[in-house]
């Protein structure tokens, strides 16, 4: 049945992909470089998945529906081999990737430099350094074993070894063993809170290891015009390569695609269970259906009649700003979501994009973008929390907001099936899943005895805007169907 379905005599396309988010992209791009005809397929009218940019409060003010400041996406190999400056796409660099403020103290700063960095954190400079130089100066070794599956023997297993000795430490034991300063402590767990776990979690130091040293050598960068300019930049590379997409088409069921090699999900492990239906071995299945989705989110999107009055004068230089106060309050909202509550003082997560890309907003006008972490499937309102929070560092922000639109974890769903119970990282980033992802196989991108394959952000590396899943989806394919 399956050849039959996939490869009749002559198939249409070599290969099909669902799904036109950065990895869906970046799998159909990987086929069409080795000269393979392929197919996207979006259920939207738009392509992007979590890169889109819509007119979201007021006329004119244009915002990140999902992915706003795009470390990740600097630090991919793959989108850095990729012409996409050609296709219009224009990194916009703010002078600080990052600002971490607090309640009467100056705010912890992430520089480009890291020996700045370092130096601002009176006695833990020397401790930052120890803990950043090695990373930052071997990352471009580093990166390609990071973002590839677990199962790929490392090229660099010294290297590896020594990240690893921090990385798969908790965050808190990590940063309450390495720095001695309030400052230092809670700038490494605003780092780690993007993981979107508790900070005494096994691995959540990994992604503030990753955050930082990615600020350190390439940046925080944001595509001038909104996070849709990425996606439209790889959509247009991959149609010059020959390359078709099809947008406003749901793909519900196998038998609306057209005859192809190969099919590949740039969608959630449900999706793909609902799609394939019984075309995937029961085992395996089996094993799709007891795959754990994280912590949602609460998103705001606001205009505003001028910038956020920061206390600090360096949060107005930041592209990103990180609201959690200590390391102890950003434990306890962690803590918190993960135990199904709403904290009272969530770490949120700020995005002033308008400060450093003119084009999103009227002249003088403002967007500002935050979102903060809520139990999956969260339904409460957690506007006025994020609010007091942006107000507790910038008194006076609440005057200037003149159009506000929210998106708690349904509706985030709705938008972007993708994203189950507002889980924005394509499942929990534990320990367990962290690099088996969605299954424990050797290759975890292929559904065993079929040509079908899962590219997105629940196959290794997960979340984040690099486009790697799908390249290591379609490397996978590649060997598998097309020798």
């Amino acid at each position: 049945m399956l050849e039959t379905l996939f490869m009749p005599t002559i198939p249409t396309y070599d290969a099909v992909v669902i799904g036109s988010g950065p990895n869906g992209l970046a799998a159909a791009i990987t086929l069409a470089q080795q000269g393979l005809s392929v197919k996207v397929f979006e259920a939207r009218e738009t392509i992007g998945g979590g890169t889109r940019t819509q007119e979201r409060t007021l006329p004119g003010f244009q915002h990140d529906v999902c992915s706003a400041i795009h470390p990740m996406a600097a630090a991919s190999p793959f989108l850095a081999a990729l012409p996409l400056g050609e296709h219009g796409l224009e990194w916009i660099h703010p002078e600080y990737p990052l600002a971490h403020p607090f309640d009467n103290k100056p705010a912890a700063v992430l520089y480009r430099s890291l020996f700045e960095t370092a130096s601002e954190l009176d006695r833990d400079h020397q401790a930052y350094k120890r803990l950043f130089t090695p990373i930052v100066q071997d990352w471009d070794r580093l990166a390609p074993q990071l973002l590839a599956p677990f199962s790929r023997l490392p090229s660099h297993p010294l290297l590896m070894a020594r990240f690893g000795l921090k990385a798969l430490r908790p965050a808190r034991s990590l940063a309450q063993a390495t720095f001695e300063t309030p400052r230092a402590r809670a700038l490494f767990a605003g780092l780690a809170a993007h993981s979107i776990m508790p900070l005494d979690k096994t691995a959540t130091s990994a992604i503030g290891l990753v955050l930082g040293a990615v600020g350190h050598r390439l940046g925080w960068p944001l595509p001038k015009g909104g996070s849709q300019s990425l996606a439209l930049a790889m959509a247009s590379y991959f149609e010059s390569l020959g390359g078709e997409i099809e947008t406003g088409t749901k793909i519900r069921s196998l038998t609306q695609l057209p005859a192809s090699r190969a099919v590949f999900f740039d969608t959630s492990p449900a999706q793909v269970l609902d799609i394939a239906k019984d075309k995937i071995p029961s085992p395996y299945a089996d094993k799709l259906r007891e795959y754990r989705y994280g912590a949602g989110i609460f998103k705001l999107d606001l205009a505003l009649q001028e910038p956020v009055p920061w206390k600090d004068p360096a949060c107005r230089k930041a592209g990103t700003v990180h609201l959690g106060g200590t390391l102890e309050e950003i434990i306890e909202s962690e803590k918190a979501m993960s135990e199904g509550r709403h904290p009272d003082k969530p770490y949120v997560l700020v995005a002033q994009q308008s400060l450093f890309d003119k084009t999103r907003a009227p002249e003088g006008k403002h967007t500002l973008w935050a979102y903060c972490h809520v139990p999956n499937g969260s339904e409460r309102d957690m506007t006025d929390r994020i609010l007091n929070q942006i107000e507790r560092f910038a008194p006076g922000f609440r005057d200037l907001i003149i159009g506000k639109h929210s998106m708690n974890t349904r509706d985030m769903q709705s938008y972007n099936p993708n994203y189950i119970g507002g889980d924005i990282n394509g499942g929990m980033q534990d320990i367990t899943q962290l690099f088996t992802r969605p299954v424990k196989l050797f290759d975890p991108y292929h559904i065993p005895d079929t040509p079908m394959y899962i590219c997105s952000a629940s196959t290794p590396p997960g979340g984040g805007v690099h486009g790697m899943c799908g390249y290591h989806a379609a490397q996978s394919a590649l060997k598998r169907e097309f020798g």
